[in-house]
């Protein structure tokens, strides 16, 4: 019988959908389940997108643009100009889910060999990610006592190799919940500076803040516009995790170049998702309406996109 791969043997399964099957046959056994595992919302996607899957009719269900539609793009623009990041639509580009942006970036950005510095404790499925790539994950203890705060720069400092080549962090963090705080992210980007590292950043949970201290991107961050790369998905803000749209968002021209290669040879990103997203963007402006609050101009115009 022929075998399997080596990188079969390798990847990891996934720790959390372990706990799957034991829930599945508590349900059965008529057991209360609280589902604090898989990272699915317990709310409703919104109904603006599921009535824009509903009234999406085409006659062929065509592939889209490998970077996604580009309505879309050019919408998500506006989606981002609320949290002060300032994007050209191009500089962004539309994944299957946050899953794939982070397996192209890696892809895009690091050779079989390279090694990735992520703080630990980090989403189990980026160690499925880096092997798919080749990538070799350093993990970087940050501690309880500390509230799960960024390492100091001289831990990370000691990890690095000359096969170093990017430092990946979770802003807010999954699974501890933490805030990097501007100052820390200064720290982070004086860092990559000095060793002209990519800087990957997972910020799929931005609506998730519930302290003070104000949500700070890493496309905030000034000096290393062309070492920042922002990963993005759709699935936690809108409860619609099975939408499967992520994003790929980076002012480096040449990595999303290197990166639409990829998405090339995937084709496209669900088509029937995409639309769910464009209209998801107008959620909030629904809302507001249905309030009766005031709504700017520039957001009224969003529904015209």
């Amino acid at each position: 019988m022929p075998k399997t791969s080596l990188k079969g043997k390798e990847m990891p399964p996934s720790p959390i959908r372990k706990l799957v099957p034991f829930a599945e046959k508590a349900k059965k056994e008529g057991k209360k389940i609280f589902h604090l595992n898989i990272g699915q919302p317990d709310i409703e996607t919104p109904e603006t997108m599921i009535n824009a899957i509903h009234s999406f009719a085409p006659k062929v269900v065509e592939y889209s643009h490998s970077a996604g539609i580009e309505s879309y793009r050019k919408k998500l623009t506006t989606y981002y100009k609320r949290f002060n990041i300032d994007l050209d639509y191009q500089e962004i580009m539309i994944t299957t889910g946050g899953s794939e942006a982070i397996e192209i970036a890696m892809m895009s950005c690091m050779d079989p060999g390279d090694e990735i510095i992520i703080p630990e404790p980090f989403y189990a499925n980026y160690n499925g990610f880096s092997t798919q790539a080749n990538v070799k994950v350093v993990p970087i203890c940050s501690s309880i006592e500390s509230g799960f705060a960024l390492p100091p720069v001289s831990e990370f400092e000691k990890l690095i190799t000359p096969k170093t080549k990017a430092i990946l962090i979770c802003n807010p963090s999954n699974p501890t919940g933490y805030l990097y705080s501007k100052s820390e992210l200064e720290s982070l980007r004086d860092l990559v500076k000095k060793y002209d590292l990519w800087l990957f950043s997972d910020e799929v949970y931005r609506e998730f803040c519930y302290v003070e201290n104000p949500y700070t991107s890493v496309m905030h961050l000034s000096g290393i516009e062309n070492n920042v790369v922002l990963l993005d998905s759709i699935s936690k803000r809108y409860s619609a995790c099975g939408a499967r749209i992520g994003a790929l968002i980076s002012r480096n021209k040449d990595l999303m170049a290197t990166a639409l290669k990829f998405a090339q040879a995937r084709l496209s990103p669900p088509t029937f998702g995409q639309v769910a997203a464009g209209s998801a963007v107008d959620t909030r402006i629904v809302i507001l309406k249905k309030l009766n609050q005031n709504i700017s101009a520039e957001e009224t115009s969003l529904l015209k996109v």
